[in-house]
This record gives structure tokens, C-alpha cells and sequence, in this order.
């Protein structure tokens, strides 16, 4: 093999790399908003849960508008 292709080779499987990390970049940033997304849920169904535990027996919730 001449030193000319494989040069050609390597520059192509770098491109090709190139391109899989940038996929691979942008999976993990969507990841990573999902993930934001999911903790906010969680923390606010937590808290809603904390707060009907809280609310005395018989109590009703307010009126979301409060």
C-alpha cells in the first residue's frame, strides 16, 4: 500500500470519526435537556406530593389560581 493511500484512508476514517462524534455530541446534549426535564418533574411531583401529606385531613387543596 502506497503512502498516498493510506493517507486517503486515514483522512476518510477521520472524517468518518468526525462525523460520529458530532452524532454522538448531539445525542448526548438531548440527553442532557431530557434529563433536565425529567429532575423538574420529579422535584415538582415531590412537592406536590409533600404538600397533599402536609394538608390536614378533610382540608381541601386551593384552587390552582392561588
Amino acid at each position: 500500500m502506497t503512502d498516498t493511500k493510506r493517507i486517503d484512508e486515514l483522512e476518510i476514517r477521520s472524517a468518518h470519526q468526525d462525523q460520529m462524534l458530532g452524532e454522538l455530541n448531539d445525542v448526548i446534549a438531548a440527553q442532557w435537556k431530557k434529563i433536565e426535564q425529567l429532575e423538574f418533574l420529579l422535584k415538582r411531583t415531590r412537592e406536590e406530593l409533600q404538600n397533599i401529606n402536609l394538608r390536614p385531613e378533610g382540608e381541601e387543596a386551593p384552587p390552582p389560581h392561588y
